[in-house]
């Protein structure tokens, strides 16, 4: 259960209003988000009515499932995010693209221009990799982040790139304007915690291997330490098929859109690991209803210091732009239609 405190409450209130439910045996946690909110997990045997009755109060909304800020009985109009100009979760699929990793200031800056050209709302690069063999690329580092930073100044580009410990929180969050918790890294708590305790939105990508429940679990650890910022990004699941890189699961698109107000993302590249199928996926995940997509885009992707094989070229970007914006100008078609029918 969520308890949701007027923003002028007096301190005093919330906290008799505290020990009133601690009294009756129940745990509370207070949460120091956009307006004071206590959660309730344990909400057997209380009356939502008698809590809307205390003076401060705005909501009283009961809660179905373990993650109780991030469902979407807390806010079933969905949650909208403002990066500058650009508004996540709004009627238009927001468009993220760049490389997998910063290796120059000309190979990101042609990149930026390229996809900025093409369409695209925000810059993604890695200045930070976590890989899966100790001797693959890494990264550039902290150079990687002041190119970013110099990319992000000359195109006006908002960026979006990985944070892997929550002691680079505070130097990224200077140069990013999304802060990227990657799959690898979706259940380190401290990270999440840390990320919750800072103002800028987070994107959260699913575990290879997580569930949905497990993801959105992870969202509530960022939600619950203060920050309601968070953007949901499926990239694929690991399974026994091995034709390619990942299992893009879009069935999670619209589970996670009737289960929680956060917007949702999609990750073609990661989530098929070809160029090959990226476009076609893109397809489908604003089909699926997806808020918009992140992909990665290379102005020579033979050349790549990582991923190449699924980055796509910046004229096959431009591409999959005008394919993604024919599919969600349909679909806003035909729900206009369906409406005056």
């Amino acid at each position: 259960m969520i308890v949701e405190c007027a923003s002028d409450m007096d301190p005093r209130a919330i906290q008799r209003l505290v020990e009133h439910l601690q009294a009756r045996g129940k745990p509370v946690y207070r949460i120091h988000g956009p307006q004071p909110v206590l959660v309730c997990p344990d909400d057997h045997d209380l009356d939502p009515q008698e809590l809307q009755t205390w003076p401060g109060v705005r909501r009283v909304i009961p809660v179905r499932h373990a993650f109780q800020l991030a469902a979407r009985d807390y806010r079933p109009e969905g949650t909208q995010i403002r990066v500058g100009e650009v508004l996540i979760g709004g009627e238009e699929p927001v468009l993220i693209a760049g490389p997998c990793a910063v290796e120059s200031r000309s190979q990101l800056l042609e990149t930026a221009y390229a996809v900025r050209e093409a369409g695209a709302h925000m810059l993604r690069a890695g200045a930070f990799k976590p890989r899966t063999s100790p001797y693959s690329f890494q990264g550039l580092g902290w150079e990687g982040l002041e190119l970013l930073a110099e990319v992000r100044a000359e195109t006006g580009l908002p960026v979006v790139t990985e944070v892997m410990a929550p002691e680079e929180i505070p130097l990224v969050a200077e140069v990013a304007d999304v802060l990227q918790i990657g799959a690898r890294n979706m259940q380190n708590f401290s990270l999440l915690k840390a990320a919750g305790r800072q103002p800028k939105p987070v994107l959260l990508k699913r575990g290879m291997s997580a569930t949905i429940e497990e993801w959105l679990l992870a969202a509530e650890y960022i939600m619950a330490y203060g920050n309601f910022q968070v953007i949901l990004c499926e990239r694929g699941i690991r399974t026994f098929e091995r034709m390619t890189r990942n299992t893009l699961d879009l069935n999670a698109v619209p589970v996670v859109k009737r289960l929680s107000h956060l917007p949702v993302l999609v990750d073609p590249s990661h989530g098929t690991g070809d160029a090959a199928y990226v476009i076609p996926m893109a397809r489908a995940a604003i089909a699926a209803g997806a808020d918009g997509l992140i992909t990665e885009v290379h102005i020579r992707p033979q050349e790549a210091w990582s991923d190449g094989r699924q980055s796509l070229t910046p004229e096959a970007f431009a591409r999959m732009v005008r394919e993604v914006r024919a599919v969600a100008r349909a679909l806003r078609e035909l729900e206009g239609d369906s409406h005056r029918a």
